[in-house]
């Protein structure tokens, strides 16, 4: 049933819209593996960043609505994160070796693109629409279901679509090139998403000081957040069929093995670079997934911020989207950094200044709420620091593609969805792991149901800013000097890496 659907997208495609596959019939076609790349193939990769960019924007809202609105305890918030790691523990390396060495008519990676739609729809329409009058305890399921439902959508096209770009071309550069185009999106889209969310959403007036905290409006959220992922999702997917033919041709006529699956796995976690890379996620996004739920809570009742005043916080990374890629082409082209000392560099210089508000708040060292430069003070740092990010983003995706040629060469199997899978449970359940911390953490500082702007205890209010300074820095740090430590590969041995790869694949063509 799923080739069928998958070849039923084929035939009509291909029927009007046959430029699509022109060259799709010559599989054995030879052409450089370091190619560049059209300008139009990278944007339209980078259009799909607008799937997580509208999942993450709406998650902004999502700890807060369950948590004040619908009165789900902050604890509870935290364990339905942490339970959707789960599913995502079983789906998230089984779409990615699937994405590996399935075979339809539109190759390994678009069938799931194409059908990460449908629950990208259901999941986030259901999750901002819930149902009116149920426990606590039912709202509390209602979050879980519909939050494996989103994050099953978004390995259906986060993995594949990461795979399809480390399968694009073999140069080093020109991967990083690709993967900055997907990071600008990644940055770009979040932020138009947030200010629309905080804007246009939840306008602060009348009874609610904040919107965010105004229930009626949820509806519009669900309705928007649904149709812009699975919109997304699926022009990606259509605009970049015309690359099939360029992906690496692999024998997908063995049936999936779970013994060589798990052994594939077991090599894969071997090796000192890519643990290097997971472990540098893990820490850093247990971070973001603390401030992602924290943030909000910090930006309403520590610093009394209405809804037009935090969409500054999106606002605020824009520069760093026209800056990136320029600035990357410096560091590597110019200073020759590796993309060791870029992954280092771009998380601890982050890590510091976004912190720094809050830790020179909790000192007593920062303006007061009602400063002209209160705004200024909390998101120039923001600024800064998502003029540098971004490149740390950047090259690890890079590197990742370069840890499946030097897997490759060990083992003999391109692995580009394992290897992404990884990264995107490695993401989203650290992130949840960052919710539950957050989540019990509000807990702990005895965070109050229905709280009042401007009406807490000191209590509760040191332990924000100790969460979105303090906590945040140490996991920050801690990802840094992982990666610098760890991570071995260089653009040298990568070069030699590439050399064996294409002798090995001239013999196995001869």
């Amino acid at each position: 049933m799923f080739k069928s659907f998958i070849n039923l997208i084929y035939v009509f495609w291909q029927k009007y819209f046959p430029d699509s596959f022109s060259r799709s019939s010559d599989r054995d076609q030879t052409f450089n593996r370091k190619r560049k790349l059209p300008v139009k193939t990278k944007l339209l990769f980078a259009l799909g960043a607008g799937t997580e960019g509208m999942v993450s924007a709406a998650g902004i809202t999502t700890v807060l609505f369950y948590n004040q609105v619908l009165g789900v305890s902050p604890g509870l918030c935290g364990l339905a994160m942490a339970i959707s790691i789960i599913s995502d523990a079983i789906t998230d390396p089984l779409v990615g070796t699937l994405s590996d060495k399935i075979n339809t008519l539109v190759g390994r990676r678009h069938p799931f693109m194409f059908l990460s739609a449908l629950p990208l729809g259901i999941g986030l329409y259901f999750l901002y629409a819930p149902l009116a009058g149920l426990s606590e305890i039912g709202y509390f399921i209602w979050l879980v279901v519909f939050l494996i439902i989103t994050k099953f959508g978004l390995t259906l096209y986060i993995v594949p679509h990461d795979g399809l770009g480390a399968e694009l071309t073999d140069d080093y550069d020109e991967r990083s090139s690709l993967f900055g185009y997907n990071e600008v999106g990644t940055m770009l889209y979040p932020s138009i998403l947030a200010l629309i969310v905080y804007v246009v959403i939840f306008p602060s007036g009348g009874e609610f000081e904040n919107g965010m905290l105004n229930g009626a409006r949820y509806i519009i959220l669900a309705i928007t957040a649904s149709l812009v992922a699975a919109s997304c999702a699926l022009i990606c997917s259509i605009g970049t069929l015309d690359q099939i033919p360029y992906l690496h041709k692999v024998d997908v006529s063995k049936k999936f093995d779970g013994k060589n699956f798990f052994t594939e796995l077991r090599l894969l976690l071997t090796n000192q670079s890519y643990l290097a890379i997971c472990f540098w996620m893990f820490f850093m996004y247990v971070g973001l997934g603390i401030i992602g739920i924290v943030g909000t809570y910090a930006y309403i009742y520590v610093y009394g911020l209405a809804t037009e005043e935090m969409l500054w916080a999106g606002l605020a990374k824009l520069p760093g989207i026209f800056i990136c890629m320029p600035l990357l082409a410096f560091v590597t082209k110019k200073l020759k950094l590796g993309k060791k000392a870029i992954m280092g560099i771009g998380t601890v210089i982050p890590a510091i200044l976004v912190a720094s508000p809050h830790l020179l708040k909790y000192f007593g060292y920062f303006p007061d709420n009602d400063s002209s430069i209160l705004v200024a003070s909390l998101f120039i740092p923001v600024l800064v620091a998502f003029c540098v990010f971004p490149l740390a983003m950047i090259v690890m995706n890079s590197a990742l593609v370069d840890v499946a040629d030097e897997h490759e060469l060990k083992t003999g199997y391109r692995s580009e969805g394992v290897i992404f899978s990884v990264k995107s449970f490695a993401q989203k359940a650290t992130q949840s792991v960052g919710s539950l911390v957050a989540g019990f953490g509000l807990e702990i500082i005895n965070f109050p149901d229905k709280a009042e702007m401007g009406n807490l205890p000191q209590e509760a209010l040191d332990g924000l800013l100790i969460m979105n300074g303090h906590l945040y820095l140490i996991c920050w740090a801690s990802a840094a000097a992982v990666v610098y430590f760890f991570f071995s590969i260089t653009r040298e041995s990568q070069g030699v890496t590439l050399t064996k790869l294409e002798e090995k694949r001239a013999q196995r063509q001869d």
